[in-house]
């Protein structure tokens, strides 16, 4: 008698204690709450730039040498009688006072502490505000705490004085704590609605509430996981938005697929417990192969220097992970103890030729050559803006403009005739033994670089020189990009090293680590997408064509993110159009919306292959083999496209704009995926290949002989 497989007992375990199972799942999930939960206090808003590059390198010596801090809080003093009137004079000094006195401050300057024409820089164009410029110690992850305490004791209006808080510090700090509200608010949108839909498609309560608890189960998790790497690694506070959206929805996903399953046994007239198993062999196998080829394109993350993306990596992994587990483990147990509830309400069979997607899928096969290239060229036509992508950092602007630290950053680009977040730091890290002579020739060439408002004197400590440059090119533009370009073409005094940094530079390193990276992480991607397909398949004709078109319907939501969010289409939805995108958040979206649209290439191509292996194999039978896959899968794919994007459409309440811009590329990139391409190009691609859809050469159909996913 042939020994059951590890789904088959799963299956027989939740048959034999079921109630037992659930109870150590919940004992489990309140372990996991208890540890996992107060993760949200110990996560970060930064992560974007690249540790080892120079402008890192410039900041390391800044705060080492030279007592710069760490992070910039700009405080705004404002008084319409004049910012150096008696009372504006006063608040201003108090506040520096209080500053200097905490050890969290490295530095302060002040409209009314610093020596002219210092502090003419320090003083907007009609005189009515002054700026304090304070940096705060304690690291990307400490900093922003400080700036807290600081900015919740010495920020508040006196005697018609106003006093605004903005600078780096201001704006992690502003972005942790939105986000943590957008949490809140996602939630409230997401699960609601997402058990409305399920309802719907379970057509019970109870069934519904299955799907639910498994995302739950799958958020407790990967939140107890994040804790744990927050105790070695920096942690993003955004990858609690990514448990959240992916937990509900990869939970939904998975159960979905194991209940529909279930029921088509039930329906074709197997017992409950058979009809169990079955679910388990054919279903459950397709969840781990899913969790599988969703977890490894998002693992490559991790190749990223940014913690930012590493962060996505980690709770990604961790999210499907789980996800998976818990519908494994949860589902068949729920599909016990519920019984007939889980049969679903009693509809009339209808024979498969005539429901809609067996219908809808046999049109597109007899068109299949005027509609996939009609589609074809939609999703080139969406995807052309994103020729035109420009890259940034983010700034302020990321936040609504109700918060403080955006609207003291509107105000020194337009109010202040310098603005520090366009300096220039130009480190010289051994400057022992350097002739003046040299130094002066090196000072005086960089001020004659284009845009170069001036250079402040040079800064000594223990042997090294610190200039800073001050730049009247806007951030962002090709004028900075050409400054930054002039700058590094002068030669070191003396042949030394100089290292520059500022937030251009930053920006400049992160876009070049992140190119420097992606070949390596799209090869991987490449791979590992194409072997599991062939696995899976027997093929390499169709994990080419699964690549070819998951980056077609992705450089379609990149161009749409380019049209509405850096060129201000739409109203930008609501959010501050820069002109650029945050080079980060195309290469999160790629990498997480390639493995979620395997997550359904894996649905579809599993059950198009059952009937193809049923079948005669001759060039008829591919047409009827996509067909009845498709009619098979359709529903539970559209379903579960419908909730997975109200999960990521929930985060386009997000107040943080690249993640408005992050929730609305997934949304996009879902809903594309399952319609136009699973829908009309797969099924039109494999009508036009017939029978060389299977095919392979004679060394690799032994190997999947041998190693394959064989049903």
């Amino acid at each position: 008698m042939e020994k059951p497989g590890v789904f088959e007992r799963l299956a027989r375990l939740a048959i034999a204690a079921p109630r037992r199972i659930l109870v150590v799942a919940a004992l489990l999930a309140v372990a996991a709450a208890i540890f996992g939960v107060p993760v949200t206090q110990k996560l970060t808003a930064g992560g974007f730039q690249d540790p080892g590059a120079e402008s890192s390198q410039a900041a390391e010596l800044l705060t080492g040498r030279f007592n710069q801090g760490d992070m910039q809080l700009l405080l705004v003093v404002s008084d319409p009688s004049g910012a150096m009137s008696p009372d504006a004079r006063r608040v201003g000094t108090e506040i520096v006072s209080a500053l200097r006195d905490s050890e969290q401050v490295a530095e302060v300057s002040s409209a009314w502490t610093v020596p002219q024409p210092a502090a003419a820089e320090l003083l907007s164009r009609d005189g009515t505000a002054g700026l304090i410029v304070a940096g705060i110690t304690g690291g990307e992850k400490y900093a922003q705490n400080h700036a807290k305490e600081l900015v919740d004791t010495l920020v508040h209006d006196r005697d018609g004085v106003r006093v605004q808080a903005g600078g780096l510090a201001m704006v992690n700090t502003q972005i942790t704590e939105q986000s943590q509200r957008d949490l809140l608010v996602m939630e409230s949108i997401a699960i609601p609605f997402s058990f409305l839909v399920l309802v719907w498609v379970f057509g019970g309560l109870l069934a519904a509430a299955v799907p639910v608890v498994v995302g739950v189960m799958a958020i407790l998790g990967s939140l107890a996981v994040l804790r744990l790497i927050t105790m070695a690694a920096d942690v993003s506070v955004f990858a609690l938005n990514l448990c959240m959206a992916m937990g509900l929805a990869l939970a939904i996903d998975y159960t979905l697929l194991m209940i529909s399953r279930y029921r088509d046994e039930l329906a074709d007239g197997a017992g409950r417990e058979d009809a169990l198993v079955r679910m388990m062999v054919t279903a459950g196998r397709t969840v781990v192969f899913s969790a599988t080829t969703v977890a490894l394109p998002m693992s490559t993350l991790v190749l990223f220097p940014m913690y930012f993306l590493k962060s996505f990596a980690y709770a990604g992994v961790a999210t499907v992970v789980f996800a998976a587990i818990a519908a494994l483990v949860l589902t068949p147990a729920a599909v016990v103890l519920l019984g007939d509830r889980m049969r679903g309400p009693a509809r009339t069979p209808r024979p498969v030729e005539q429901q809609f997607w067996y219908r809808s899928t046999t049109f597109v096969l007899r068109r299949a050559v005027p509609i996939g290239v009609a589609v074809v060229v939609l999703l080139v036509l969406l995807g052309l803006p994103f020729a035109g992508v420009k890259w940034g950092f983010p700034d302020d602007r990321v936040l609504p403009v109700t918060a403080s630290a955006h609207q003291v950053g509107e105000q020194l680009r337009q109010d202040f005739a310098h603005n520090s977040a366009t300096d220039i730091a130009v480190v010289i890290p051994d400057a022992a033994g350097l002739a003046p002579s040299e130094l002066d020739r090196y000072t005086a060439e960089l001020s004659a670089v284009a845009d170069v408002s001036g250079v402040a004197p040079p800064v000594e400590r223990d042997g090294s020189i610190f200039l800073r440059v001050s730049s009247s090119a806007p951030l962002f533009s090709e004028a900075s990009s050409a400054q930054l370009d002039r700058l590094h073409e002068v030669a070191g005094p003396g042949g030394r090293q100089v290292l520059l940094g500022g937030v251009a530079q930053t920006d400049r390193d992160s876009v070049q680590a992140i190119a420097a990276t992606l070949p390596l992480v799209l090869a991987l991607i490449a791979a590992i997408t194409f072997c599991l397909l062939f696995l899976l398949t027997g093929s390499v004709v169709l994990p080419l064509k699964a690549l070819v078109l998951n980056i077609l319907s992705l450089t379609a939501t990149f161009g749409a993110m380019v049209w509405i969010f850096q060129d201000g289409h739409l109203d930008a939805l609501g959010t501050t159009a820069t002109g650029t995108l945050v080079a980060n958040i195309p290469v999160l979206l790629f990498c997480i919306a390639f493995g979620l649209s395997m997550d359904y290439e894996v649905f579809l191509l599993a059950r198009i292959r059952e009937y193809w292996l049923a079948s005669d194999r001759t060039s008829v039978d591919v047409g009827e083999s996509v067909a009845l896959g498709l009619a098979r899968t359709g529903r539970v794919v559209t379903a579960a496209a419908l909730v997975m994007s109200i999960s990521f459409a929930a985060l386009i309440a997000a107040n943080v704009s690249f993640m408005r811009m992050f929730g609305l590329g997934l949304t996009l990139a879902v809903l594309m995926d399952a319609t136009l391409v699973r829908m009309v190009l797969v099924p039109a691609f494999m009508q036009l290949m017939g029978r060389w859809n299977w095919w392979a050469p004679a060394p690799l159909a032994r190997l999947h002989d041998r190693i394959g996913l064989n049903h």
